[in-house]
């Protein structure tokens, strides 16, 4: 299996997780997350996710993970040019997303659907689609149209 194959694994196998207590950017599970990219608890925790699923699958392949030590989504995006996707995203491929004023939001691609729509799994949502939620969840409605554009893993 690939690098982004793998990742994407490890990002479904928490699939539930929450923060505990909800609401808190706290609890064992996020904390690791955020210590991944050198936090403490009570850090916004979406792309130190997508870090600590990447780093996971680098061990799995004993590689270096090719991706920049930040919990930051727009410092990844934009320290990380040269994994930028131009085009339809893939299983695997990181979404970034960008709200303004220095806030983001990133996860996984799990599948593109009919209409350009992409089922993800993320950290820091809900059910309603926050970027600042309590758990890891998967979603079934982000519309490609949303994001800024994609990170690509490479395979080798």
């Amino acid at each position: 299996m690939t690098l982004p194959l793998i990742a994407l694994n490890h990002a479904q196998s928490q699939n539930g997780v929450q923060e505990i207590p909800k609401n808190t950017n706290s609890g064992q599970a996020v904390e690791k997350y955020l210590l991944s990219v050198g936090l403490g608890k009570g850090y916004a925790w979406c792309m130190a996710f997508v870090y600590w699923c990447v780093s996971m699958a680098c061990k799995d392949l004993k590689i270096e993970n090719p991706l920049k030590r930040t919990a930051g989504v727009l410092d990844m995006w934009n320290s990380k040019p040269e994994l930028r996707v131009v085009g339809c995203p893939k299983p695997g491929d990181i979404f970034i997303m960008d709200f303004g004023n220095g806030t983001g939001h990133a996860g996984f691609v799990i599948a593109v659907m009919p209409g350009n729509i992409l089922k993800t799994i993320e950290g820091n949502t809900n059910d309603e689609g926050s970027r600042e939620g309590y758990e890891v969840c998967i979603r079934h409605d982000r519309k490609v149209s949303q994001m800024k554009g994609f990170l690509r893993l490479k395979t080798n």
